[in-house]
């Protein structure tokens, strides 16, 4: 009996050790890429639509400073006209809105907003600003897309993640069903650092400099939660995101488990990830058996495949789309953003992620991937030729040496 609660000890004494030399792996990877960490934060899951409107629609009701949003997409859907009467109150009380959305993001969304829409906003008190405007010939405004998610509230709560401004993340859509995605809120130094990035484009959009002490808060020490910041910015931090998740990857001793959207991925993380598991890490992906796009999904399933043959579990979600961008390393520590693991998030766009060093935080994902694999089936050779037809399958190979132009 001794013997037995011995070697269940050194057991547990060792995974928290290969935890630790994971974080500690990490962290050192990240600061040489230039990534900060902040210590003294706090992290807030909010794993649905419903609970990241409340959250953030309830704070900035509380706003007294300023509010700034950045989004991809903004639809003048309800969603998006409750948040704008939020904003067009505070603006009236004196609090200085600023509201970023890129072009493309707009254009491309079923209700985009127009010139029209724009000056009615600008009307309401709130600075609008849409990123890199689309001009013909076209193809200049294709690239280098401000895919981040950010708001600031006085620069003491912060908000970054999948969710876009927009009611299909409540509602779902008729060709995918429910919506599924993961929104943070972060409170401590961390905020100021998004802050700092939200100044960043919009000075790039607007032509105008922020006076920056203006939209720093006071943040009391504590012992929370360490977050690092990768922001990846065309042209200055080019590389920095495919480098950030092949480091959190390569970390890893025991698990990985990711939940991504479009994992086509660039030739750094696919070789991380079958490094991963030459080391017999257990490597678990969850894609969407449904996807907002036509050819993206036939380019997935044949990376998938590649990984699943080589000893990864991939797991295909059957309860709608789910736009999460998550991963958890070893229980120990997660990374939550705005970044897919596809070219175009890590060749092209602007994005933002965070590493929290928290086990509590990871867990609770962990939770949640096990929760979803109720909606799962596991990916085998039987499962993979029942659900992709000869001709998806002839289609995902065929595209695969322009995966990353998507």
């Amino acid at each position: 009996m001794r013997g037995c609660a011995l070697f269940l000890f050194c057991l547990l004494f060792s995974c928290s050790i290969s935890g630790q030399e994971a974080t500690e792996r990490v962290r050192s990877a990240l600061r040489n890429i230039g990534c900060n960490e902040h210590k003294g934060c706090s992290i807030e899951l909010l794993p649905s639509a419903r609970e990241k409107y409340a959250d953030m629609f309830g704070r900035i009701e509380e706003a007294q400073r300023f509010v700034h949003l950045e989004y991809f997409i903004f639809r003048k859907d309800s969603v998006g006209r409750i948040l704008l009467n939020i904003l067009s109150r505070k603006a009236q009380e004196g609090v200085e809105v600023r509201l970023l959305i890129d072009a493309y993001g707009n254009h491309k969304a079923p209700c985009p907003m127009t010139r029209a829409d724009l000056d009615s906003i600008q009307a309401m008190g709130i600075d609008v600003r849409l990123f890199d405007p689309i001009h013909f010939p076209y193809i200049q405004n294709m690239y280098h897309r401000d895919h981040r998610k950010i708001v600031v509230v006085d620069g003491m709560w912060a908000w970054t993640g999948g969710m876009n401004v927009a009611d299909y993340y409540v509602k779902g859509t008729r060709r995918t069903g429910p919506w599924r995605d993961m929104q943070v809120r972060v409170s401590g130094p961390v905020v100021d650092e998004l802050e700092s990035i939200f100044e960043h484009i919009w000075q790039k959009s607007s032509k105008t400099r922020l006076d920056t002490t203006r939209y720093r808060s006071q943040h009391a020490d504590s012992s929370g939660v360490s977050i690092a910041v990768v922001n990846r910015e065309p042209g200055r931090r080019s590389r920095v995101m495919r480098r950030a998740f092949a480091a959190v990857i390569s970390a890893a001793r025991d698990s990985i488990r990711i939940v991504n959207p479009y994992p086509t991925m660039t030739r750094r993380v696919e070789r991380s990830l079958r490094k991963a598991l030459r080391r017999k890490v257990g490597v678990e992906m969850m894609i969407s058996s449904r996807m907002d796009t036509k050819i993206t999904p036939d380019i997935v399933a044949i990376r998938m495949r590649k990984l699943q043959r080589r000893g990864a579990k991939v797991w295909l979600y059957d309860g709608g789309f789910h736009h999460t961008k998550t991963m958890t390393v070893d229980g120990k520590l997660c990374m939550v953003g705005t970044a897919n693991l596809d070219g175009r998030s890590l060749r092209y766009d602007y994005e933002v992620s965070l590493v929290a060093y928290d086990s509590l935080t990871t867990q609770y994902l962990d939770s949640i991937f096990d929760d979803d694999l109720k909606d799962s089936e596991l990916m085998t050779r039987k499962v993979f030729r029942r659900r992709y037809s000869p001709w998806h399958r002839f289609i995902g190979r065929l595209m695969q040496p322009v995966r990353n132009v998507f």
